[in-house]
């Protein structure tokens, strides 16, 4: 590359990242041996989703090349329970102690020379059980929940009185999991001397889950060293959950003595890992005749599986801003409650609580389209917020920064050919086909306000403790004697593209080309500036992370400009400044440290904590994306075609418009494969039904119907380059834009995700889905 007067960022750069990976030298954990003679670990998991257990496993500690078990008295003994955002009166160990609560919980570690008699030893693990009765039911689970608040903007109930129409619904968004190509990985050494533990791990973020991880092992957070690969395959919110595993590893490392290695297969992973939670919700809307939505009101059971792990209830709270929507409805008020299911803990999941919030008011508005006799279009136009009234502040809280939603409508009716999809799905009806149109407009909220969890308490228990907000990232960057310069990320990629976008950042502010600039995503939570907020989830990095290393980066280029000038050569190259940076400290102007290096910290200035009236800024910066799609339904069989789907974003500036476009197609495929396709099954005991990929479907490249991606750019007021998160709007908006499309062609409101040919075939013939 050479240098250009034109920016680099906002350049389609193909990813830096690829070659690498297309020649099949990337370097993920498994390919790595960062200890010298590990030893290899085998989970004994549980058979039941609910029993008291003994375990004996003196038969596994008498095989061939078996160092030793770990056991939950071990682990009781040797550690705490996991801390939580709210205490659910059922304690988290890294294994069952006496009791397990769902089919794959941890019961016991086996450590041997290799995995494959780690393997063999683990099934002469003697597990015996005295089953108890399984709690599967969220609904029912609601009337004795482990945690409830509720909370109420405006007056709900008086526009509800006022309304010409009513509508009330339950809508239940199933527990669906990510499928990354690489699962968790973790290799754990103990060092008795130090009594520290340092651990690698194919682990995404959040940072907080660090201290969470440090407290469940009874460590100072100095004492629990963190590292990443350079690379890791995918995890879409899953690999979070890891945090859980690496303190199993290093209690298993501690406890024997040994470095330890645990690569988890498929089965592990559906089964045990971590998987959305479910969310059963009552949604009360209030229209008046000419379609205008003036109040809202929400009853969601969330259903978090056996445990309240870590960040949960974060899922209930992620979108507590974005209650309304794109709405300008001021009356809003929501009731929350948390139960507990014998099913595996949940976890972050692309979205985070935006399909669960979107399914409900989407398909709300789409029923109210119905049911008004206004096209579906045109009832979102007349409640969207208006671009005049940006930057929006809702009822909840958020903090809406710039969009004009409208445009975005107009651009991708624009894009569908409305009119003509209109014709088309008449047409087909008018033949007897099962044809629908589905629209969805959603708000994609990105870089999450740390401080959104403490509304799990009342503003009373938050006023015991310290206040929690913002979401800051850190970032370093140095330039060698010979003017080489390398970036260092804490943002942990699993594939987005992070190295090339920094690189980019970079080149334009010290006048560079990226491919002068090395970029490590490896993380190293000894030497990596990085906060509790730091990590790869909430599409921060376009937001944080670039705002931070363009921080640092502006920090050298004034140090820069200032030896330049000292020197008396504006033109001077960027390597005789390193050089005299380097090797003439002398000479440099006074006051100006030698080297060239710079470490920065970046956050966006409006999370603030909660108000005393429950109102949080719940993110910093908010996307647009306005969805249309067309289907037939095959009346013989259910099954679901989708013939067109057009997707319009407004994700402010696009620092890179491949790597975006990119973000959009992947977010949309996760969102397709929750409509269509994914979803947890558990049988009236609580076994799992959908433990591997034969009955966990997941669509492949030829199940994805092509998607026609449209972008209007308002940037962001509050984030370092004007831009907005990308990553996960369409695993949002593409669930309930699917369903509102299937419930316009077969005439049913009482549609459930996944619309898969059976469950679809039930509805066309009159039975409710199962």
């Amino acid at each position: 590359m050479s240098a250009s007067s034109e920016p680099w960022v906002g350049r389609p750069l193909q990813r830096f990242e690829d070659d690498a990976l297309l020649r099949g030298e990337g370097r993920f954990l498994d390919d790595l041996s960062p200890v010298a003679h590990s030893y290899h670990a085998a989970v004994v998991r549980s058979q039941l989703a609910h029993a008291r257990i003994e375990v004996d496993a003196s038969a596994a500690l008498d095989a061939p090349g078996v160092i030793g078990v770990l056991v939950g008295a071990d682990v009781m003994a040797l550690s705490r329970p996991f801390p939580a955002g709210i205490d659910s009166g059922v304690p988290q160990y890294a294994t069952a102690i006496d009791t397990v609560r769902y089919v794959g919980e941890p019961i016991a570690v086996v450590v041997a020379r290799d995995r494959y008699l780690a393997e063999d030893a683990a099934e002469l693990v003697d597990v015996d059980y005295d089953q108890l009765d399984a709690v599967l039911d969220p609904v029912a689970a609601a009337a004795h929940p482990v945690h409830e608040r509720d909370f109420a903007y405006g007056d709900v109930a008086t526009a509800m009185a006022q309304a010409d129409l009513v509508l009330r619904q339950t809508f239940h968004v199933p527990r669906f999991t990510c499928t990354p190509v690489e699962c968790y990985a973790v290799v754990a050494d103990w060092d008795a001397t130090a009594g520290r533990l340092t651990t690698w791990a194919n682990f995404q973020g959040p940072f907080t889950l660090h201290g969470v991880a440090a407290a469940a092992l009874g460590l100072k957070g100095d004492h629990l060293r963190l590292l990443t690969p350079p690379d890791s395959g995918g995890s879409f919110g899953v690999k979070s959950s890891v945090f859980a595993y690496i303190v199993l590893m290093g209690l298993a490392s501690r406890h024997l003595g040994v470095p330890v290695t645990w690569i988890e297969d498929r089965l592990e992973h559906l089964a045990s890992s971590a998987a959305a939670t479910g969310r059963t919700t009552e949604v009360e809307a209030g229209f008046t005749t000419d379609g205008r939505l003036i109040a809202l009101r929400y009853d969601a059971i969330e259903d978090v599986g056996a445990y309240v792990r870590a960040p949960e209830p974060a899922t209930l709270y992620r979108m507590h801003g974005s209650l309304s929507g794109a709405y300008t409805v001021p009356n809003v008020a929501v009731r929350n409650r948390v139960v507990l299911t014998n099913t595996q803990p949940s976890g972050l999941n692309r979205g985070f609580g935006g399909p669960q919030l979107y399914f409900g008011l989407e398909r709300t508005m789409a029923i109210a389209a119905r049911r008004l006799g206004i096209d579906p279009a045109e009832l979102a136009r007349r409640n969207l917020i208006p671009a005049a009234a940006m930057p929006y502040r809702t009822p909840s809280g958020a903090l809406y920064d710039s969009g004009d939603y409208a445009a975005c409508l107009d651009h991708a009716l624009e894009l569908a050919d409305y009119a003509a999809l209109r014709t088309q799905v008449e047409t087909a009806r008018a033949d007897c086909r099962l044809a629908g149109i589905g629209l969805a407009c959603i708000v994609e909220p990105s870089i999450s306000n740390m401080g959104y969890i403490t509304l799990a308490q009342t503003a009373d228990e938050r006023a015991l403790t310290l206040p929690k907000s913002g979401n800051a990232e850190g970032a370093s960057i140095s330039i060698n004697p010979l003017g080489g310069i390398t970036v260092r990320l804490a943002t942990t990629p699993q594939g987005q593209g992070h190295r090339t976008v920094c690189a980019q950042v970079v080149a334009d502010t010290l006048g560079c080309t990226p491919d002068d600039i090395t970029v490590l995503s490896e993380m190293d939570t000894a030497s990596v500036p990085w906060t509790v907020a730091s990590g790869s989830y909430s599409s921060r990095f376009s937001g944080v992370a670039v705002g931070a290393v363009q921080a640092a980066a502006l920090k050298l280029r004034a140090k820069i400009d200032a030896i330049r000038a000292h020197a008396g050569d504006d033109a001077l190259s960027l390597r005789r400044v390193a050089g005299m940076a380097h090797w003439n400290p002398e000479g440099l102007p006074a006051g100006e440290e030698p080297g060239l290096s710079a470490v920065a910290f970046w956050a966006p200035p409006t999370l603030d904590p909660p108000d005393d009236e429950d109102r949080i800024a719940s993110s910093a910066s908010h996307g647009f994306i306005v969805d249309i799609c067309a289907v037939d339904v095959e009346r013989e069989t259910g099954e679901v075609r989708v013939l067109d789907y057009i997707t319009v974003h407004d994700a402010g500036r696009l620092l890179n418009p491949l790597l975006a476009d990119g973000q959009v197609m992947g977010g949309f495929t996760h969102g397709l494969a929750a409509a269509l396709y994914e979803r947890h099954v558990y049988d009236e005991w609580g076994n799992l039904m959908t433990a591997s990929l034969v009955d966990y479907l997941t669509p492949t490249a030829p199940d994805i119907p092509a998607l026609t991606i449209g972008h209007l750019a308002s940037p962001s007021p509050v984030t370092a380059l004007g831009a907005k998160g990308i990553g996960e709007g369409n695993t949002m908006s593409a669930p309930v834009c699917v369903a509102n499309a299937v419930a316009d062609a077969i005439a049913r409101d009482d549609v459930e995700l996944p619309l898969t040919p059976p469950r679809v075939w039930q509805l066309l013939n009159g039975q409710g889905a199962t």
